[in-house]
């Protein structure tokens, strides 16, 4: 169990992910918390990195921090994506390794897997076949982390975890539209259509493509709760022989992209015409996480998507009215 004073460091805390799990952390009475905006420390910068691990020695690291974005922004800046998200964890990994980090989390995501996967996409599927070409720079990034995780653990006996979260929403998501992911797209989409007037939203692809999808905030509980998992518990999946130091977080239900945009279209309030675009990418036909190690260790997601649709709406026309 991580001790309620211990020095904590949540690496890209203004994100999705990092925020949350501050707000977890918090909660839950952690005070002792160290964060860092990108403007304050680079973490692409080597000696920056040296130098902030060497002055804070951190004992547990949540890494959250890194490039992220949907299908526009992965398949128009692809060398900024695998460029800037190796250097950001392999300089946060390597300095928790020399700094004594007692437990590392390094968040990824599940398009690390290939494809055409079999579904629901087990951790041992890792590496079994060709990626998704438009996001394939990036997912090379993630997937050289979770090796860098396993490397660590088997030559130095790190105690570091990779855990892979499905498609995520929340607060403190990216709304823009040439960079943000389906959710908050259709979101922005909608709500602007309404406001504008506008008698039809066109949707990217043909709406066939089923998506899982996991609010920031349980996933913010299934990182703190896989960091306090008690040490037979932690080492199994350490050593697990099919995919050490590797565990998928999902809500294990998925939804197609035309139920979803219906499903944002109704918590929005917009009433016009829903077209879909055939001749616009649909990435990846199928992407539901197997979640049933997880689910084994005593966690399940709690937020139902109709629910955490609502509390997104509600926050992001809150901060369209503040802006």
């Amino acid at each position: 169990m991580i001790e309620k004073k211990a020095k904590i460091y949540v690496a890209g805390h203004r994100g999705l992910v990092g925020s949350a799990i501050v707000r977890k952390l918090k909660a839950e009475g952690y005070d002792n918390l160290v964060v860092r905006t990108s403007a304050e420390l680079d973490l692409r910068n080597q000696q920056a990195v040296s130098d902030f691990f060497q002055q804070e020695k951190p004992e547990y690291v949540f890494l959250a921090a890194a490039k992220v974005g949907g299908i526009v922004a992965n398949n128009t800046y692809p060398a900024e994506f695998i460029h800037d998200n190796l250097m950001i964890q392999t300089n946060v990994i390597h300095q928790s390794w020399l700094n004594g980090v007692q437990r590392l989390l390094f968040l990824g995501s599940t398009c690390i897997y290939p494809k055409m996967a079999p579904q629901p996409i087990k951790e041992e599927y890792l590496l079994t076949g060709p990626l998704e070409p438009t996001n394939e720079p990036y997912a090379i990034a993630k997937i050289t982390g979770i090796k860098m995780c396993q490397a660590y653990n088997r030559q130095y006996g790190t105690r570091f975890l990779a855990a892979m979260p499905t498609n995520l929403y929340g607060a403190n998501d990216n709304f823009d539209l040439e960079t943000s992911h389906v959710l908050p797209a259709l979101m922005r989409k909608f709500h602007e259509a309404k406001v504008n007037g506008e008698d039809k939203v066109v949707v990217w692809g043909t709406g066939t493509p089923l998506r899982e999808f996991l609010h920031v905030n349980d996933l913010a509980d299934a990182s703190v709760f896989l960091l306090n998992l008690p040490e037979d518990a932690f080492s199994s999946l350490l050593t697990d022989p099919s995919s050490p130091a590797l565990l998928n977080v999902g809500s294990g239900e998925e939804i197609t992209i035309k139920d979803l945009a219906v499903a944002i279209k109704d918590v929005v309030g917009y009433t016009d015409n829903l077209v879909f675009d055939a001749s616009k990418p649909d990435g990846t036909p199928r992407k539901l996480s197997d979640v049933s190690r997880l689910n084994k260790l005593g966690w399940r997601h709690k937020i139902i998507l109709a629910d955490g649709l609502k509390t997104v709406y509600d926050w992001y026309t809150l901060q369209r009215q503040g802006s």
